[in-house]
């Protein structure tokens, strides 16, 4: 439950960060690309395009950066859990992009891949196993900002 509660913090941090985004495109862009027709707005597609792609760039960018650097994702700090590499230190940027992505279809497969946590030996979820990474749970005493 760790994880989801981690999962669900961050996911409020990666949705400021798309607001602030989509604000951004819209004052550069401006409202004349929209128009509402039949009382459904119609966007311009090549402007979806970039506004998905920048949005799937700056989540993966969120938690590689956090992943790789410390280990931990704000989400994270909060939950007292930290991803490592199997020999117990951070995990590189490939690691990093595997992970992100193999997490995926873990989630939205009605989360399968996170129902191998109770399956696995190890505590394991089948995006750990794939980035050849691990989630630990930190002692009380840690305290991330020391």
């Amino acid at each position: 439950m760790r994880r989801l509660a981690a999962l669900l913090y961050d996911s409020f941090l990666v949705v400021a960060v798309w607001f602030v985004i989509a604000f951004m495109l819209q004052r550069i862009v401006g409202t004349q690309s929209n128009k509402l027709i039949d009382g459904v707005v119609q966007t311009d597609p090549l402007l979806d395009a970039l506004l998905f792609t920048i949005m799937v760039t700056s989540g993966s960018g969120f938690y590689i950066w956090f992943w790789t650097k410390s280990g931990q994702t704000l989400g994270m700090i909060a939950w007292r859990i930290k991803l490592e590499s199997l020999d117990g230190g951070l995990i590189n940027f490939k690691q990093g992009m595997i992970r992100y992505i193999a997490a995926w279809p873990a989630f939205f497969l009605l989360g399968l891949g996170y129902l191998s946590i109770y399956l696995d030996s190890n505590g394991d979820a089948a995006h750990d196993k794939v980035s050849r990474s691990k989630v630990v749970v930190l002692p009380k005493s840690h305290r991330p900002f020391d």
